[in-house]
């Protein structure tokens, strides 16, 4: 095959991975939104989303499953909307542990989306600059630090880590760890949010609120010294394993 034929069949996998990554991303939102608004509604406030979830009992926990695993790969819905809504609906454990299974399929998933789709879609669609920053970091000696605090600190966009995740050199098992434990402090927090409001208690649900978005600020303002902090503390672990 001659270089020139090798380089256009390059592009249109490229362009052909793209557009696969823009139907998932964008396409099912927007088909959605145009077509079936119906669905939006059903889910446009906590009540509508309890009736919904009443009326398909049986079901519910399926549902639920299929929307947290939807949110992980669809990285542009809300996270912290799904959670609260477990922990209104299902209470707190259960709640976690639907959020928790969710997550963590999503999570595969996405990080083999990302394999598969390989660096040209990636570069595409969020920007080479961007990716080939985070996989940087991510391969880097603290990579370890930096995946665990992207999803630890509230408020640092995660989606573009999840899928650069799947471009590195990281294994699955290790971000796995890495992104479900940091990102569970946060999950807790909007599941007790939602068992509180769905109790009544609105004062505590208010004042975990207040909390949780002090913390999302420090987190994003302080983020650089955080980093840093943890830095310190990986070298010290590091000559002591050593």
């Amino acid at each position: 095959m001659k270089e020139s034929t090798k380089q256009k069949l390059k592009v249109v996998i490229a362009v052909v991975k793209l557009l696969l990554l823009l139907v998932i991303l964008l396409g099912i939102p927007a088909y959605i939104y145009f077509f079936h608004h119906d669905i939006i509604d059903r889910f446009s406030s906590i009540e509508a989303v309890e009736a919904f979830f009443n009326q398909h009992k049986s079901q519910s926990i399926l549902i639920y499953l299929g929307l947290q695993i939807i949110q992980i790969v669809i990285c542009i819905m809300p996270g912290a909307a799904l959670q609260f809504a477990a922990g209104y609906i299902f209470h707190f454990w259960l709640g976690l542990l639907l959020a928790l299974s969710g997550a963590l399929v999503g999570t595969i998933l996405t990080y083999y989306l990302a394999r598969i789709l390989g660096h040209d879609a990636m570069h595409l669609f969020f920007g080479e600059e961007k990716i080939n920053n985070m996989l940087e970091k991510i391969n880097s000696k603290k990579g370890v630090i930096v995946v665990f605090l992207i999803y630890l600190i509230p408020g640092v966009p995660k989606d573009l880590c999840t899928y650069a995740a799947g471009l590195s050199e990281m294994k699955l098992r290790l971000f796995l760890i890495l992104s479900m434990v940091g990102r569970t402090p946060a999950m807790m927090g909007s599941l007790i949010i939602g068992h509180h409001v769905e109790q009544g208690s609105y004062t505590v649900a208010i004042v975990l609120a207040c909390i949780a978005v002090v913390l999302c600020v420090l987190g994003v303002v302080f983020r650089n010294k955080i980093t840093d902090a943890f830095d310190r503390v990986y070298v010290k672990l590091q000559k002591y394993m050593n």
